[in-house]
Order: structure tokens, then C-alpha cells, then sequence
């Protein structure tokens, strides 16, 4: 008896069949969501997938509870006068058209500005508008079209559902099914004749076939819905060879038993999906060691500047520590520009906060002492007194580092290694079984089948897929370990295809914790070195910050008027009286400097009073860096300082380094653009102030972080300032992982050249696939781990050896 389904879930309708629109459905629940979507013309749901939703449950009074402030509290994200941030947890997402639906809610809801999914974690990230629209309101609107989020207060606080355990019960069930087919397959491999195996043969051989029913259509569902995905995007992926490979096997070892020509290959099967989630087990692992959302107490780059008052004296003092050593209750200095780093009240000064490095809007907003401030708004005006209502949650900032709202077509316009080679790869594979079953159709018809599902078994590129994540998630744990933090393993492959390397040199080639200051001009009273200090507390340019540490302590005020010019300089007012710091250009009356060193001027009430000259102390170092780097890589210089350092640059610099001067931030910005216009591949090397175009630009950007709070979503990569002079072994070190990745797949393809000469030759025994197929994915992978550790610390301690 032929049964209805749903044309939206899938379900049977059994005895209960709604018709709508010349559909069938189960329920009013699933004909409900069906009407919610065609009348706000997204039918394109339904083109992506067959049947691809669920059924709504009842919603009835389930979700009262999100109306209560304290539970609000704990599960949002982000909440300010006029915008919330929600990150649910969605079990139902299994598909692109779940993925399509939730990142189309702002067409079911207008006040939803943007929806973004994490599909291997289950979660969407939803932004909307709180003034018409509640928390409550869009669990109810994810409800009605069938996406009923998991929640639970515990996981939220313990962030479990970041956790994907799914990994662990697959590799749990491919294992105990190899084992076991393994086991089973003992006996015919050494062609045992005794009369029990005869009578329970195909017992054993009918067993194997059940172990492998969850390993193919459970544990092997990822490489089905990767190589599907692929295909219908007109890209051959690694994974398309692989699900060929999985399916191949298990249709022909069915056939085998079934029709009774052999044991099939259900151990090279089970041995398959058990070694290749074995790598993806591994490389979770390796990741999760190295996430800085999971693992925060490892050094992150991001400093603040704590504020302790003498009780006595009530005298105030600034440390600068790690953000990780926040506790509730403290007193942090946020300078302009800086980022917030932790949930806090405001306490003192006018706050100014951009939230688009959390929400996506541009859009400033203005806070009041006593307002509440989220960590990830920077602040645009002075500097403000913050005390911290919560300890730090790294999570979050890293977060932020891979925000969406950031992505640029860096990654999409770079295609892996491993995709490259895999598309070829496929190809090839195809057209030789192509070719092998041709040739035995005419030479022996009976073998052509076996031939042809041969190949592709036999060739399936298990250990190609596993080579490459193993040796670049090992590398970046070495990378992490001598403090060089990548925002992913993509990063290592782009670095060793870079040909330039520009470098700020404010701040990144120099250190601003040991320059020489000296003062030039009429001496400041009290009244103007006091607002010239608080002028200076407010910003983290690494001149100021130098500056600042040299004047003497001052009564800390809070700043009537403050703004930065990005590249030119500050002017502040305090009581009436005004003050510019900055370049020669922008403060008032200034006479231009001759000096051969970087100066800083100043005026008051637009009185010119002098300037502080900086002797530049280059970073130890610096000039065997570019030794080392010329001839390989087109170097240069980029400074928003004036030409006074050129004659001593270009006298101890490589010949042929770029040296420009007086350069804005655009400028820097656009000299990159033009470098890459002609097909150059650029490494952006900055303090992540004034570059932050640039750094976004370029193909690599890495801010170079000393003691203060750098943090910038523009970078790829932050690197310790004590490592700066390493550069050169980091680049290296990505080199050399390419060539052990390219050395892996050659000895990948022995591997399977050896596989194929059985196979095309039609003398392929599961035998031979059961201890080829193993044998090259843990030799590789043993292959790649020795190497890189070797190769990752050996250029290490080189560069040691050189520095003492």
C-alpha cells in the first residue's frame, strides 16, 4: 500500500493528509511553515532538498521563560540599547537548505539584520533589532519554521555545545566494526579448508556486511554530503574520491557475498572510515590544544592596562598585564582606539563605543558613567576608566578574530594545496579505471567490472586527505609554541606562496620601549605637561606610549575633548586650555624638522611650544633579518614618519628595498593594492594601529604585539615582538610544511601505483587492499608528524644558536 508524504518533512501522513496549494502535508504545523515561506517567496528551500524540513513542535507557553532578564543575561552575546546578539544551538541543521533558510530569516523578519550558521557546530549567530522584537520572539519565529533550538543554561555556561562528540562516537563504531570484520576475515585470508568455515562461511561473511551497514551510512555520511555538496558546485574536492572509494566498496563486497564470488572487501572498508576519522579525530585534538577558545590560559598577544589606587595616598598606578589575568571588580585603562576586552561598567570618561567588530554596524554609541559596556566595542573618544563585571573569556575575543562580519576574499581567492592536487587527482583516477575496464571489456569481459570498482578501491586517497591537515595543525602548535599565532592552518600554505614583505617601521622594525627622547623648544608648565600627558594616556600609538612612560606622573584627569587623526596626530581641551601633538604639519606654528630622527611636536592654545625628538632603536636583529630575506622576497618600507631615517635606513638596508615616507594610512593601503595588481604575493607587517587597511589588504597581515592591547580583526597573525627577528625561520618553516605535504603525496601516489598495478592487472585480493590501504594511511601520517617536528624545530633552535 502506497503511503503520502509530506512535501515538508518527509514524514508519512498516515491517516492525516492536509492538502494545501496541490501539496500534501502531515500537520498544520508543517503546512504553516510551508505558507510562511512561499509567501515570502522563498520556495528556493524546497529546490535544494527534497522534503528538507521538520516539523514544528508545539510552542505554547515553552518559551515564557526567555522573557526573564537573569536567563536573557546568560544566553545573549551581545545586548545594547537597540541591537541583540544570540548565538542557538540548532540540531536540525543537516543540509544546505537548513544553512539557506536560517541565513534568510531577515526575509521572514525584518527586524532580523543578519542571521550567519556554523554548520559543523549546529549554531546560528542571529543579530536583530530589540526594540520591536524580543529574545523570545525569534526562538518562537525559529520554532514555527521547524529549527527549534536546543536550550540549556548549563551548556551555555560551560559552552559544551561547542563540543562536537559526534567524531568520537563514529570513530567509536568504525573501530569496533573493523575490529570485528578483521577478525572474521582471518580465517579466509589464510585460506582456511576446514569444514567449519565451509558450513559457517557465509555466516561470517553475511556478519561483516552488518558491521559495515552503520560505517557507511553513519560514520561515512560527512564524506556523502562534502563530495555531493562539491559536485553540484562543479568542484572535484578531496572528498569526491573518497565517498567513490567508500561506496565502490561496500556496493561490490555486497555483490560478492550476495552471488557468492568471495569475501568482498568489508575490512578494507571498515579500515578505511576507521583510519580516515582517526586523522579527523587527531586534528580535532590538535586544534582543540592549540584553540585559544578552548585553551585561553596559553599566551594570547592582548595586554591591558590596569589601574590600582593607593588606598592611603589614593595615588593611581598603571600595569599593563594579560587579559586572562582580568578579575571581576578591576580597573582597566581603555586608550582610544583600544578594544574592550571584557563585560564592565563605565566609570570614568566619555565613552564613544564602535560595536562593529561584534554587530557589523558602523554606527557609534554613546555611554554614560554607570552604562554597561560588552567586550568587543573599541573606543573612539579619549580615554575611559572601565571596571571589569566579568573575568575575561578569550572564547570570545577569538571569536571575534574569525567574525564573519571580517571575512575578505583572502581565503576564497586562495585554493589549498590539497584541493588542487586532489582534483587532478580524481581525474586521473577516473580515466585510468576508464581505461582498464575498456581494455578488459575486450581483452576478458568477465574481469571488467572487477577491474574498474578495483581502481577506484584500490585508489581511494585516504592518506592524501589526511597528510595535510596533520602536518599544518602540527606546525601551528610549533608556531604557537615560540609565540607566532595563526588564525588557521591556511594561513601556513599562503605565508610559503609569498614573494614580498613590506614592513611599517614605527612601532614593528623599531622598539618603542628604547628610543633616546630628548626636548626642544619652550619648557612646558605644569598645567601644560598635565594635559600633555593625559593627551598622551589616551592613545596607542607606540610614540605616545613612549612618550608618556618618560614625562613625569601627573594627576590623571578626564579629557573635556579628545580626538586621534589617524597618521597625523591628537588634540585635546581640558578647562579651556588646548593642546595639538602630532607631525610638523598638523600642529599649529610648527617648524618643520631637518633632523635625522623622528619627531613629535606641540602646541597649546595654537601657541607653538617644540617637539620631543626620538632617536630610533631599531629592534636587535632587524638588520640580519633583511639580509637573510633579500634575494628571495622584494622587500619594503612603509612609515607614516618623515624621510629623517632614510639615509640611515638605506645605508645598512639590502639594496633595492622600498622606502617610502609620510605615508597615510590609504597610501599604505593602496601601495599594497598595486604590488598585488602585479600578481605579487604580500606579507603585510605592521603594529596593527595605523595598518589596518593595509594589513587587510595584503595576503598575510601579522601585527607585531609588544605590552598593550594591539588586538585587530584586519590581521591573520599576531606575533610576540620577542620573536620578531624569526620571521624569516616562521616563513621557512611554512616552506618546508609544503614540501613535506608534497613528499607525503608522493609517497601517497607510490602507494597507489603499487595498489593499481594489482588492480588494472585484475589481480587485486582483499588481501593486498587490507594491508595496502592501512599501511599507507599510518605510515604517512607517522610520516608527516616525524617531519614537521623535526624540520619546525630544527630551524627553531638554528636561529637560537645565531642569536647567542
Amino acid at each position: 500500500m502506497m503511503t503520502d508524504t509530506c512535501f515538508h518533512c518527509g514524514n508519512d501522513c498516515d491517516t492525516t493528509i492536509i492538502e494545501f496549494d496541490q501539496k500534501k502535508f502531515c500537520c498544520n504545523g508543517c503546512k504553516t511553515v510551508y505558507d510562511i515561506l512561499s509567501s515570502n517567496e522563498l520556495n528556493s528551500y524546497y529546490e535544494l532538498q527534497k522534503a528538507p524540513g521538520a516539523k514544528p513542535e508545539e510552542a505554547a507557553g515553552k518559551y515564557d521563560y526567555l522573557d526573564t532578564p537573569e536567563i536573557q543575561e546568560e544566553l545573549l552575546e551581545f545586548h545594547d540599547d537597540s541591537i541583540e546578539i544570540v548565538r542557538l544551538y540548532i540540531p536540525h541543521i543537516h543540509c544546505s537548505s537548513c544553512i539557506w533558510i536560517l541565513e534568510n530569516l531577515h526575509k521572514l523578519q525584518p527586524e532580523i539584520s543578519a542571521s550567519q550558521v556554523d554548520f559543523p557546530k549546529k549554531t546560528v549567530r542571529i543579530t536583530y533589532n530589540n526594540t520591536n522584537f524580543s529574545l523570545k520572539e525569534v526562538v518562537l519565529l525559529l520554532n514555527a519554521i521547524g529549527y527549534d533550538p536546543y536550550i540549556s543554561l548549563n551548556d551555555y555556561k560551560k559552552d559544551k555545545k561547542s563540543i562536537n562528540r559526534s567524531i568520537i562516537y563514529k570513530l567509536g563504531i568504525a573501530g569496533f566494526a573493523f575490529g570485528n570484520v578483521m577478525f572474521l576475515s582471518f580465517p579466509e585470508y589464510f585460506e582456511v579448508s576446514e569444514y567449519w568455515l565451509e558450513k559457517y562461511k557465509h555466516m561470517f561473511r553475511w556478519l561483516m556486511f552488518t558491521f559495515s551497514l552503520p560505517v557507511v551510512f553513519y560514520c561515512s555520511q560527512e564524506y556523502f554530503i562534502s563530495a555531493y555538496k562539491g559536485l553540484r558546485s562543479k568542484v572535484l574536492n578531496i572528498d569526491v574520491p573518497i565517498a567513490l572509494g567508500i561506496l565502490v566498496l561496500f556496493l561490490r563486497s555486497t555483490a560478492e557475498i550476495i552471488f557468492d564470488l568471495g569475501t568482498g572487501f568489508f575490512d578494507s572498508l571498515t579500515g578505511l572510515v576507521f583510519f580516515l576519522l582517526l586523522g579527523k579525530f587527531f586534528q580535532q585534538k590538535s586544534y582543540a590544544f592549540l584553540s585559544f577558545e578552548r585553551d585561553y590560559k596559553s599566551y594570547f598577544p592582548i595586554a591591558v592596562t590596569r589601574i590600582k589606587t593607593d588606598e592611603t595616598t589614593n595615588a593611581k598606578t598603571e600595569e599593563n598585564i594579560q587579559v586572562y589575568d582580568i578579575k571581576k571588580g578591576d580597573r582597566i585603562l581603555i586608550r582610544n582606539g583600544e578594544l574592550i576586552t571584557v563585560d564592565s561598567v563605565l566609570i570614568e570618561g566619555n565613552a564613544q563605543i564602535d560595536y562593529s567588530f561584534v554587530t557589523g554596524e558602523s554606527e557609534t554609541v554613546t555611554k554614560k558613567t554607570g552604562d554597561k559596556l560588552f567586550a568587543g566595542g573599541r573606543q573612539l573618544f579619549g580615554a575611559i576608566e572601565i571596571e571589569a563585571t566579568k573575568s575575561v573569556k578569550q572564547s570570545y575575543l577569538t571569536q571575534l578574530w574569525s567574525n564573519d562580519v571580517f571575512k575578505t576574499n583572502k581565503e576564497e581567492a586562495f585554493t589549498n594545496l590539497t584541493n588542487t592536487i586532489s582534483k587532478y587527482f580524481t581525474i586521473t583516477i577516473l580515466c585510468i579505471a576508464a581505461l582498464a575496464t575498456i581494455f578488459w571489456t575486450f581483452y576478458d569481459a568477465s574481469k571488467a567490472i572487477q577491474v574498474f570498482t578495483a581502481v577506484l578501491i584500490i585508489a581511494c586517497p585516504c592518506a592524501l586527505a589526511l597528510s595535510s591537515p596533520f602536518a599544518l595543525g602540527n606546525m601551528l602548535r610549533l608556531f604557537g609554541q615560540h609565540k607566532f599565532y595563526l588564525k588557521n592552518a591556511s594561513v601556513i600554505e599562503q605565508l610559503a606562496n609569498a614573494d614580498t614583505l613590506i614592513f611599517d617601521k614605527t612601532g614593528t622594525i623599531t622598539s618603542n620601549q628604547k628610543s633616546a627622547i630628548t626636548y626642544e623648544g619652550v619648557s612646558l608648565d605644569e598645567e601644560e605637561e598635565m594635559l600633555l600627558k593625559n593627551t598622551l594616556r589616551a592613545s596607542n600609538h607606540p610614540l605616545s606610549r613612549a612618550l608618556y612612560e618618560l614625562l613625569n606622573d601627573q594627576h590623571i584627569k578626564t579629557l573635556d575633548d579628545f580626538q586621534e587623526h589617524t597618521g597625523m596626530g591628537m588634540e585635546a581641551r581640558y578647562n579651556k586650555k588646548s593642546i595639538k601633538v602630532g607631525a610638523a604639519h598638523f600642529v599649529d606654528n610648527a617648524i618643520p624638522s631637518n633632523s635625522l630622527s623622528t619627531t613629535v611636536h606641540i602646541s597649546t592654545d595654537n601657541e607653538y611650544k617644540g617637539r620631543y625628538v626620538f632617536q630610533n632603536r631599531y629592534r636587535k636583529g632587524v638588520k640580519k633579518l633583511f639580509q637573510k630575506l633579500s634575494g628571495r622576497y622584494a622587500l619594503g618600507i612603509l612609515s607614516g614618519d618623515n624621510e629623517g631615517e632614510k639615509t640611515r635606513l638605506e645605508s645598512w638596508l639590502p639594496k633595492g628595498t622600498t622606502l617610502l615616507f609620510n605615508q597615510k594610512p590609504e597610501q599604505k593601503l593602496a601601495h599594497i593594492k598595486s604590488l598585488q595588481e602585479n600578481d605579487q604575493k604580500v606579507i603585510m607587517i605592521g603594529d596593527g594601529l595605523n595598518d589596518a587597511g593595509a594589513l587587510a589588504q595584503s595576503d598575510i597581515g601579522i601585527v607585531v604585539s609588544e605590552n598593550v592591547n594591539v588586538f585587530s580583526p584586519a590581521c591573520d597573525a599576531i606575533l610576540d615582538a620577542s620573536q620578531f627577528t624569526k620571521i624569516h625561520n616562521f616563513i621557512l618553516a611554512s616552506k618546508q610544511t609544503l614540501k613535506i605535504i608534497k613528499s607525503s603525496f608522493i609517497l601517497s601516489f607510490f602507494y597507489n601505483i603499487i595498489g593499481l598495478y594489482f588492480a588494472v592487472s585484475g589481480q587485486l585480493s582483499p588481501v593486498i587492499a587490507a594491508i595496502l590501504m592501512p599501511l599507507s594511511s599510518i605510515s604517512v601520517l607517522v610520516y608527516v608528524t616525524i617531519l614537521t617536528n623535526w624540520s619546525g624545530r630544527k630551524l627553531m633552535k638554528s636561529h637560537e644558536r645565531r642569536k647567542s
